[in-house]
């Protein structure tokens, strides 16, 4: 709720107020100028996609999330997109369903961005890389405890 001037009888606290509310003016103006000045900066860079159902399009893993659906010697020199998959269904505004292999071991719905239209079909498609069984089922264990560390925390030891 603003001041309003001439509120309080005392002089030096009405002046105050009024400082005050001018200043909150000013932080409010910059502040608006300032997110407005990034969100032109971050639009610069989106672009709004929609596709239809039944499109082509690829799909780009990304590495550090999904680094058991692909295991690659080089992330950098790996290929990027994988696919083309077919669109299944439309969820919300920004999710789409693809139609993936039966073997694929991932969730089939997708945020926009990480799909790209298929324009046309390459020679070679890339395809979804599929888990090995052998890696999948063995847990890893360590072979032995070397040290054990106690750091005294307040009144209680916490290993």
């Amino acid at each position: 709720m603003p001041y309003l001037p001439h509120n309080s009888t005392v002089v030096v606290v009405d002046s105050y107020m009024i400082d005050r509310e001018g200043m909150i003016k000013t932080l409010k103006y910059h502040l608006k100028r300032a997110q407005d000045r990034m969100k032109t900066q971050a639009d610069k860079k989106r672009t709004e996609r929609e596709f239809a159902v039944g499109e082509w399009v690829y799909l780009k893993l990304q590495p550090y999330k999904q680094g058991t659906v692909a295991n690659r010697p080089s992330e950098k020199l790996s290929p990027r997109f994988f696919g083309p998959f077919q669109l299944i269904d439309r969820i919300g505004k920004v999710a789409y369903r693809l139609k993936l292999p039966i073997l694929a071991q991932i969730h089939p719905v997708f945020h926009v961005s990480q799909l790209k239209k298929a324009t046309g079909f390459a020679n070679c498609l890339t395809e979804l890389p599929t888990l090995d069984n052998a890696s999948r089922d063995s847990t890893k264990q360590p072979a032995a405890i070397l040290e054990r560390r106690m750091v005294r925390r307040g009144n209680k030891a916490v290993a």
